[in-house]
């Protein structure tokens, strides 16, 4: 009959550490299971406070809730300043990744989002959505003054401005105030003299697109702006805006130093000079100068008519 054999130090040194690693596995197990257990209550949770519409993180600045707390620490931002994304090929700074993603776009020329009805592509997905309302016609965007309304919120921002009087946007060269980006952009082409905006039949160049459009419909004939009054048709709808007045009677241009009113400006600009003495016009051949172009004009045509009397 064999004999038990004695368990050595060495075999029960073995024996415990088995047991030790058994146990630190069983613990490690469980504390993954209680981990993803909780990460799955957590989860839960927050898919239950969304759809219930539970906004358990405030800012304790103005109060604002979010369901997240990612959301806070993204509007927290709007309050700091702060911008910890930004731009490595030009600088810019952005206070979301989001952000910063969409601005890349602009240096890679990059437009995911596309329009389906007119092919229209651009570089945001938000862009796009305003872009739609052109073609739905839709204008969600409401002022609470006067109740015109907008498709776009940038656009609403800038017509509160017309109530404000707010301008915002200052030109660095002379100081002048706008109510918008884009009329800032228009007026700093006043001092570089850029006009980006060519037409390609007769060469002439513009600072604005809108001014090349109502420009080619001199080449085309076209005159779409029509008085509902006398019938005169238009090339340009300021041109339609400024014959109206004829109807109308209203002037709304005056004269700071007499109060004489003008129904357009360039005839103020004229009769300003009546009182400053501003003669700028001036004639190449005998050296006249007139403070209007028309009577510069007429001026002209003495000469000529005296050049062709002297012929007989």
């Amino acid at each position: 009959m064999e004999k038990c054999t004695d368990i050595g130090s060495d075999d029960e040194s073995t024996v415990s550490v088995a047991k030790k690693d058994l146990k630190t596995e069983f613990c490690e197990k469980s504390d993954f299971h209680e981990m993803s257990s909780d990460f799955s209550i957590n989860n839960n949770k927050q898919q239950r406070e969304t759809k219930t519409g539970v906004k358990r993180y405030s800012c304790d600045i103005c109060g604002s809730s979010f369901s997240f707390k990612s959301q806070l620490s993204q509007h927290s931002r709007r309050h700091s300043g702060e911008k910890p994304f930004s731009c490595q090929i030009c600088g810019s700074c952005f206070s979301r990744k989001s952000t910063l993603s969409d601005h890349l776009r602009i240096h890679t020329g990059e437009k995911p989002y596309s329009c389906d009805i007119c092919n229209s592509s651009f570089s945001r997905k938000s862009t796009l959505s305003e872009h739609k309302r052109i073609h739905t016609g839709e204008k969600p965007h409401s002022c609470e003054v006067c109740n015109s309304a907008f498709s776009s919120k940038s656009h609403l921002s800038e017509h509160i401005r017309t109530h404000t009087g707010e301008r915002p946007h200052s030109c660095e060269i002379c100081g002048s105030c706008f109510a918008t980006k884009a009329t800032l952009l228009w007026h700093t082409r006043t001092h570089s003299g850029e006009r980006p905006f060519h037409c390609e039949i007769c060469g002439s160049s513009f600072s604005r697109k809108y001014i090349l459009s109502e420009h080619m419909q001199i080449h085309s004939g076209t005159k779409p702006f029509s008085c509902e009054m006398c019938g005169s048709c238009f090339s340009r709808k300021s041109s339609l805006s400024v014959h109206r007045r004829i109807h109308t009677g209203h002037k709304p241009h005056s004269c700071d130093v007499c109060d004489a009113t003008f129904s357009r400006k360039s005839f103020l600009v004229d009769h300003a000079r009546t009182h400053t003495g501003e003669k700028p016009f001036s004639c190449e051949v005998c050296g006249s100068a007139f403070s209007r172009k028309s009577n510069l004009i007429g001026h002209l045509q003495r000469h000529v008519k005296n050049n062709v009397m002297s012929l007989f």
